[in-house]
């Protein structure tokens, strides 16, 4: 397995009083070419979750347990250790690419800087590999884009180039950190097919996070759900929506609305036309 967590614990400190515990002893595993939907409302420690496993929690955080990808446990990895993998090993991105991206600057320059900085290439050579990228994650006009500042494209094209900075150094694990939230529904669907498509495509493993289980029902090969910390339940994501063991997640089904419930849960016995 390329990534596992075993028993994993954060706990932040207060200033006075014991330690507040926001995850409790999750654990999972993904490989290569496989996509994991983590799915729950805000406070359930699925950021959390995925902050831990990248080495971006706060330092008023505590994290126990194991993170060991490529058979390497991430929690015992010096911060230099960690910076070496985050984006040539792990890439991250995040919901809001606004946040992410540098408004002062174009972003095919952007995408080229990370390149310079991890790889022994020229200035061309960067700036051809930006526009190779910004083409695979279907940025339209991807020649005249690459010198677009971020304000100056929508927020679907702005998610897509926060896709291809996290791809540029070709990394074995993506997590996208609730990547359609701030998106209408059919940039979002497009979203979520080039992340599918890359999955496939490049053989990576996709960590998806989301408080909609539709979003992850669209992709995820496995489902984790989460509830204040706590793992619901666990497994293949058809199992967990057209059979779900736990109350939880049968609220964040009926939650959804009718329409997007059909395609997977037509079935489902009581669902009706």
């Amino acid at each position: 397995m390329m990534l596992e967590i075993n028993n994993l614990k954060v706990a932040f400190r207060n200033q006075s009083g014991p330690a507040t515990e926001v995850v409790h002893g999750i654990s999972l595993a993904l490989d290569k070419g496989q996509t994991l939907g983590i799915v729950g409302e805000s406070g359930s420690g699925k950021s959390v979750l995925s902050l831990a496993t990248i080495g971006l929690l706060p330092k008023t955080a505590t994290a126990t347990g194991e993170i060991l990808f490529n058979g390497e446990d991430l929690l015992k990895c010096s911060e230099k250790q960690l910076c070496r993998l985050r984006g040539s090993k792990i890439g991250m991105i995040f919901q809001e690419p606004m946040t992410a991206l540098n408004p002062a600057m174009k972003v095919g320059t952007q995408i080229a800087e990370g390149l310079r900085l991890h790889k022994a290439i020229s200035a061309s050579e960067a700036q051809a590999e930006a526009l190779r990228l910004l083409d695979m994650v279907q940025i339209p006009e991807a020649k005249r884009r690459i010198n677009s500042y971020p304000h100056e494209m929508s927020g679907g094209q702005r998610q897509r180039v926060g896709i291809a900075i996290a791809l540029a150094l070709k990394p074995d694990l993506l997590i996208a950190d609730e990547p359609t939230t701030a998106l209408d529904v059919t940039v979002q669907a497009e979203i979520l097919d080039i992340l599918d498509d890359l999955v496939t495509e490049l053989g990576i493993a996709l960590i998806l996070i989301s408080h909609d289980l539709g979003v992850i029902a669209r992709i995820a090969d496995r489902t984790l759900v989460m509830y204040r910390g706590d793992e619901m339940e666990q497994g293949e994501t058809e199992r967990v929506l057209r059979q779900p063991g736990h109350d939880y997640t049968r609220k964040l089904l009926s939650a959804l609305p009718r329409r997007a419930r059909a395609g997977f849960l037509s079935d489902r016995p009581g669902d009706g036309a």
